[in-house]
């Protein structure tokens, strides 16, 4: 079995990867991945003529700058 960081170290973090790709590495559906879009919340995306794009290395920020270390 390959060490986690040796595996994420041979992704790319700027292949842009499909919608459906995105919403599975963030554990939500399609259909809220769409509605943070349309209200310009959520990840940052690429578009690609109609087709909707996310690099990993944006979907990794926004996991970072959502995570919350204490509840108050």
């Amino acid at each position: 079995m390959i060490p986690m960081q040796a595996a994420q170290s041979s992704i790319d973090a700027d292949a842009l990867i499909a919608e459906v790709q995105a919403a599975d590495f963030l554990r939500i559906s399609i259909r809220t991945l769409q509605a943070w879009r349309c209200r310009g919340a959520g990840p940052a995306f690429v578009r690609v003529g109609r087709a909707i794009r996310y690099r990993r290395r944006d979907l990794l920020a926004w996991i970072e700058a959502n995570t919350v270390t204490s509840a108050r």
